[in-house]
């Protein structure tokens, strides 16, 4: 007996044995998935004898089967016997930290630092750092690049002479002949100059970070733009311009309008690092460079990012810095020629307007909205009309009603249905901010158009759900006097799929309107449309019944929805049938 049970427990990792040299590669793939269950099985000690070194020795396979292996590894802590026995999870991982495939790399890097947390001081001097100067200084580029990841997770825990150590080894890697790596390095340059001493900032990652913002590599000068932010904020503010500002600016500069791309990117970042001073003095100049830089993707990301500098911007001298410095580049790009910068522009221009306060925004920002308001293209118009809250707030919605009017009505016309269905989707709140008044006279009839749009049937449904937004906005008796008797109308069309939007429009507006608008206005109506003689529209009858029957009052359910059901019921159509008999149990089951 005492054999058949030692048969038994060696059965797990039979079958993962089997599995894992299966050539279907999904059946492999499934035993991975299935580790935490099979190491359960066999308890922790075979686990770290049996199972780990299996899995070491034994695994060269597809990546999917590697990636899944690398992420369950993270996870097994408690499953090799908890933090004392954490190491044994290190040999597995070192092996898939050094294979080809980035994304197997970069999830085992990640199962690494998350478990290089539970490893007590000692062990992580005794197994983790050893491991990470063994991919520091191995033959393949692949293992260097993934020991760039694990430097800020064993710095802050070791000894100082350790420490020194991997200061080496990091330097080291920066100047590595392999691109890749010092790619790798530079990425990760910010990360780990947060956990150094501040001492080995000045004297160490500052060289580093000089050396790697030259590299011949744009792609490696980019990543350390990146770093630069974050070591600026790890500096006091008397080291900022001789320390980390020369090479910043040589970035703002650089040949590559990739790098001058991400400088752009990050400038916020940067603004809110180096401080008030500097950002006048250095920042402010570099800014309006991007603006005006020869790169439509430079100018993009630079226009994105006006209303976050303008803000960030020093308060005594904020406004002069604007009018003078940033505003003349923005009119210059409200009419640049590439259609992205201007739309990056429009999703942020109207921002300002809170900024520089009234009297400049009707003088200076209002003809640059106007002009917005008019340009070719529909994305631009759209990001202003999406934005126009900002400015509401400032000098009112009049002061451009007369040209967001025939804005709107092109947009609403739009040859592409995505643009006619942002401005259908932002109505309501359009609504709000012009008044009662002006939307009827100017909006209504276009809202209505709205419901018949034969190029989409999302905007049919986006147009029902805006009527309904707009009757919770302006209330129940205007949509009786407006909204109602339009949609009403709407039941008498030949063509059918007009008679199914006025029910579609029913069911949405009944909860809004209430009870007496809907059994008074409505449901007469839907009452009629049972004896269409297209058998779509009678059965979503049916399904407005349904739908609108929990608005209705017991009474009225009883006498006259109840015998428009049973007759739908015996319809000839079978689709028919099943909607009122479906509407009959919901609504009179009770």
């Amino acid at each position: 007996m005492a054999g058949a049970d030692s048969d038994d427990s060696l059965y797990p990792i039979a079958v993962l044995i089997d599995e894992l040299r299966n050539e279907d590669v999904q059946l492999r793939l499934n035993s991975i998935k299935k580790l935490s269950t099979i190491a359960l099985a066999l308890g922790v000690e075979r686990t770290r004898t049996e199972l780990l070194p299996f899995l070491t020795d034994t695994i060269y396979d597809e990546d999917e089967v590697l990636l899944a292996l690398a992420e369950q590894l993270g996870n097994f802590t408690m499953l090799v016997g908890g933090p004392e026995y954490v190491h044994c999870l290190l040999p597995p991982l070192e092996s898939l930290a050094t294979v080809e495939e980035t994304v197997v790399r970069d999830k085992a890097v990640e199962s690494l630092r998350k478990i290089s947390h539970e490893h007590s001081p000692v062990d992580l001097e005794v197994h983790f750092e050893p491991l990470v100067k063994r991919l520091a200084s191995g033959d393949w580029f692949t293992s260097r690049t993934s020991a760039c990841g694990l430097f800020s997770v064993c710095y802050p825990r070791v000894s100082s002479t350790v420490k020194a150590e991997i200061r080496q080894h990091f330097r080291t890697l920066c100047s590595d002949d392999t691109p890749m790596v010092r790619r790798a390095a530079a990425s990760k340059l910010g990360e780990f100059a947060k956990v150094l001493e501040l001492e080995y900032v000045k004297s160490d990652i500052i060289s580093l970070f000089t050396a790697l913002a030259s590299d011949e590599q744009d792609s490696v000068r980019l990543l350390a733009v990146e770093a630069g932010v974050s070591i600026a904020t790890l500096l006091p503010q008397e080291d900022l311009e001789a320390l980390v500002m020369p090479t910043l600016r040589q970035a703002a500069e650089d040949k590559s309008w990739r790098v001058r791309y991400m400088v752009a990117d990050k400038f916020s970042d940067l603004q809110k690092a180096v401080g008030p001073e500097i950002t006048k003095n250095d920042l402010v100049p570099a800014f309006q460079n991007l603006l005006k830089d020869c790169e439509a993707e430079v100018r993009a990301a630079a226009a994105n990012k006006v209303k976050e500098f303008c803000e960030n911007l020093p308060e005594d001298s904020r406004e002069t810095i604007i009018m003078t410095h940033i505003l003349p580049c923005v009119k210059e790009l409200v009419s640049d020629t590439n259609q992205h910068v201007k739309s990056a522009l429009a999703s942020v221009i109207m921002g300002l307007s809170t900024i520089l306060g009234k009297d400049n925004t009707i003088e200076h920002l209002l003809p640059l909205f106007l002009a917005q308001l008019k340009d070719e293209c529909p994305e631009v118009r759209l990001n202003i009309i999406s934005n126009l809250d900002c400015v509401n707030e400032v000098i009112g919605i009049r002061q451009l009603s007369q040209s967001l009017l025939p804005a709107i009505v092109e947009l609403a016309e739009d040859a592409k249905w995505r643009v006619r269905l942002a401005i259908i989707e932002y109505m309501p709140l359009l609504a709000g901010q012009l008044g009662v008044e002006f939307f009827d006279e100017k909006l209504n009839s276009l809202c209505m158009a709205w419901l018949v749009d034969h190029g989409s049937c999302y905007n049919v449904e986006a147009a029902t759900c805006n009527l309904m937004k707009l009757v919770e906005k302006f209330g129940a008796e205007w949509a009786q006097n407006t909204i109602v008797p339009k949609v009403l109308g709407m039941a008498n069309d030949p063509n059918y799929l007009h008679r199914m939007t006025t029910l579609f429009c029913i069911n949405a507006l009944s909860e809004v309107c209430g009870q007496e608008i809907t059994t008074k206005h409505m449901l007469p109506v839907v009452f009629k449309m049972s004896n269409d003689q297209v058998a779509n529209v009678r059965f979503n009858v049916a399904k407005s019944l349904q739908k609108i029957g929990p608005v209705l009052d017991s009474n009225c359910l009883q006498t006259e929805v109840k015998p428009v059901l049973e007759k739908l019921a015996s319809d000839q159509d079978m689709d028919v049938k099943y909607f009122a008999q479906e509407a009959i149990s919901v609504l009179l089951s009770v």
